[in-house]
């Protein structure tokens, strides 16, 4: 049975020059559940900076944190040395493990991106960063993150992938399947017709039961496919990933 989170249920713990609107993806579920997390997917925080913000150094520990960048450029600094501008297209991947500190600023314009939060396969794992280049407006899927192992670019220690597509006004796009494993088609931008349902940004559809139907772009999209294996094993001890769920 096709399930849809609508964006009414998302709460922003950060308003102002800062905005985060936080999914927290076990919403989608009809019943209460007192996690956030979507299998190992534990939390996408749709994030607004404005120009001229910094968030200064800080620390995350035992999460895994895939950023993308929908618009503008943020401007990236770690505790391993590593400065890099993070546009549309530039793609990366925290992964945090014992200890992990970044700075993130904001020089021309805003910033609009996704912070996404899954929860690593063991605590304590050593610090790692990856980056890659991508497409900005393939209109078929692109798959950018995937497990170890995978021929995936960007690598998340769980068993889980992510890819995006941008299909215009029109397009029919088939959802991609893995085996074992459950998708969570987020809508950054743009509407979406699937089964009988209307999704739009900020909104998301999955079905555990059976593969997501293909989908019908009613304008031009962007989505964000999640396919995650709901019952790998996974710390619940990280800085964002490990928070419980809000209500």
């Amino acid at each position: 049975m096709i399930q849809v989170l609508r964006a009414g249920n998302h709460y922003q713990p950060f308003r102002g020059p800062f905005t985060i609107t936080r999914i927290q993806p076990s919403d989608i579920f009809k019943e209460d559940m007192d996690d956030s997390a979507f299998g190992t997917l534990s939390n996408i925080d749709h994030a607004v900076m404005k120009k001229g913000l910094t968030i200064k150094m800080h620390e995350h520990v035992n999460d895994e944190i895939f950023s993308y960048v929908w618009k503008g450029t943020s401007y990236h600094k770690d505790s391993a040395g590593m400065e890099a501008a993070i546009s549309p297209g530039k793609l990366m991947m925290m992964n945090a493990g014992i200890s992990f500190w970044h700075e993130e600023k904001v020089k021309e314009e805003y910033v609009e991106m996704l912070q996404i939060f899954f929860r690593p396969r063991e605590a304590n794992l050593p610090p790692n960063i990856q980056f890659h280049d991508k497409p900005t407006n393939n209109r078929d899927w692109y798959e950018m993150v995937g497990p170890e192992g995978s021929e995936a670019p960007l690598i998340v220690r769980q068993n889980a992938y992510v890819l995006d597509a941008h299909p215009r006004a029109g397009d029919t796009l088939q959802v991609p399947s893995y085996r074992g494993k459950k998708p969570f088609l987020y809508v950054l931008s743009g509407s979406i017709q699937i089964g009988d349902h209307i999704v739009n940004a900020q909104e998301a559809v999955t079905d555990l039961e059976k593969e997501l139907p293909a989908f019908k772009a009613k304008v031009d999209t962007t989505v964000v496919l999640f396919v995650v294996d709901m019952d790998a094993p996974a710390s619940k001890s990280g800085t964002i990933s490990g928070m419980g769920k809000h209500k």
